[in-house]
């Protein structure tokens, strides 16, 4: 597929299914793009697609089938966009929170391979229906550990609002959580005590809370 250079490609382009309930055209919207004036389509679509499915039915639609809609803040940015991201970050720019591309690379910039020539993309969502009932200090990580137990992610990065995360699909995963919400630095790696086995007790809170909403609604 040809990069989107019309109304019309583009379109169709959006258009493109990535999973069963996430489009394309969901994870085009950029704040940079749209204030500065840049096209925020890739230059390698077919790539770009690849990584997004993998992405959306890996890790998107196990989440929302488990904890209701999710809501996508930013995802795929290109080249152009992220670059231009970092250098006003770099000048100090308040609001521009872009590393630069080569780290990007298989990262929030899907449609090129990193340096291992691995593929790669990172949406940054927030799960609604989590933060609603657990938006307590620490809170965030009962919905890390869950991701953990159950989903094939590379990196979980958390923030402070709404618990909003960057969550990334690579085909050599990491493993990794980092937040800069307290406990701020890395909650577990390849290597800590931490890593290895079930973390249940961590997340069943979650689960036994919404029991309680139910019962209470019923009675």
């Amino acid at each position: 597929m040809k990069k989107p250079a019309s109304v019309a490609s583009l379109t169709e382009f959006g258009r493109v299914r990535l999973s069963k309930t996430f489009f394309m055209r969901d994870f085009l919207f950029s704040d940079i793009a749209s204030i500065h004036g840049f096209n925020n389509v890739p230059d390698n679509p077919d790539l770009a697609i690849a990584a997004g499915t993998r992405l959306c039915e890996d890790l998107l639609e196990p989440l929302q089938d488990r904890f209701g809609r999710i809501a996508v803040r930013s995802a795929y940015r290109s080249a152009e966009v992220n670059g231009f991201g970092n250098d006003m970050q770099r000048a100090g720019k308040s609001g521009y929170n872009c590393a630069v591309n080569e780290a990007n690379y298989a990262g929030h910039i899907w449609d090129r391979l990193d340096a291992e020539g691995c593929m790669g993309a990172t949406a940054c969502i927030v799960v609604p229906s989590f933060w609603d009932r657990f938006n307590a200090e620490g809170d965030w990580q009962k919905l890390a550990w869950w991701i953990h137990d159950h989903l094939p992610y590379s990196s979980l990065y958390f923030f402070p609002k709404y618990w909003a995360f960057n969550i990334t699909w690579h085909e050599r995963p990491v493993r990794r959580i980092d937040s800069y919400v307290k406990p701020s630095g890395c909650l577990t790696k390849p290597g800590m005590a931490n890593h290895a086995g079930s973390h249940e007790e961590e997340w069943e809170p979650i689960f036994q809370s919404r029991q309680r909403a139910q019962l209470t609604r019923i009675t």
